[in-house]
């Protein structure tokens, strides 16, 4: 089933959100399917990214540390877009659940990253967390954050 986008962010609005900059950034795009609650995040894979040089130059794959990294800035998006903040405090990791990598990421990929948000108390969020390419499941988990100062 298809689900209606009611706003598209893109890297402009992102930066003015989030306080990661390049190389740190992980994504590119957002799509907000529910106001604080539901997003789509993008981020195009490619081979110039500084962590192909190192994992692993014959063989690049994402490394599922910054598969999990992405899926959280996207959550931090979706809250944030909704409140009006601003870039100045992160989006700080408490937990990782239940987290499984199926597919590599490569270089060509555009990594689809679907979060929803399960619950939330005082500053505290749970999501759970999708990334696909092309409709196939590379990797999902259940993330716990809250907003930095």
């Amino acid at each position: 089933m298809e689900q209606q986008v009611i706003k598209e962010l893109k890297i402009g609005d992102i930066l003015k959100l989030l306080p990661h900059r390049y190389p740190f950034l992980l994504v590119d795009k957002v799509q907000i399917i529910q106001e604080g609650c539901e997003g789509i995040g993008f981020k195009n894979v490619t081979m110039n990214e500084p962590q192909f040089t190192g994992h692993f130059p014959e063989n690049p794959i994402m490394p599922g540390v910054l598969i999990m990294e992405a899926m959280a800035q996207t959550c931090g998006i979706v809250v944030k877009s909704s409140t009006g903040g601003d870039n100045s405090g992160a989006v700080l990791f408490m937990g990782i659940d239940e987290a499984k990598f199926r597919k590599p990421f490569l270089p060509g990929d555009i990594m689809e990253m679907h979060v929803v948000k399960e619950k939330e108390c005082r500053g505290v969020y749970r999501f759970k967390c999708r990334a696909s390419c092309n409709g196939v499941l590379h990797a999902e988990a259940i993330l716990t954050a809250m907003m930095g100062r």
